[in-house]
């Protein structure tokens, strides 16, 4: 018996803004230090909304930009927050409980 798979991309389930936001939430949560993980993260959401488009709000090349968010870059912080502003989203804290 053979069973077939098929890749399972996250980027092509989101019908809505507020559907990125609980993804990322999520990850925040999961990735505890794992700056990879949420890197990769913030790859799949920018895949979904469009790299080229991305890639021309930030002014970063798309290829970097697949390099750097692929979870195995190591984008700096200001990519991030560049990535982060094109695509519409904000960054909000919390005390985390004890």
């Amino acid at each position: 018996m053979t069973i077939k798979l098929t890749k399972w991309d996250s980027a092509e389930h989101f019908k809505t803004d507020a559907d990125i936001a609980a993804y990322l939430d999520a990850c925040f949560e999961e990735a505890g230090a794992d700056a990879a993980f949420i890197t990769h993260a913030l790859g799949v959401v920018a895949r979904a909304k469009g790299m080229t488009q991305l890639a021309k709000q930030t002014g970063l090349g798309r290829e970097s930009l697949y390099k750097a968010l692929s979870g195995e870059g190591n984008p700096s912080f200001a990519t991030i927050l560049k990535v982060i502003h094109a695509l519409g989203l904000q960054i909000h804290t919390d005390v985390s409980p004890a």
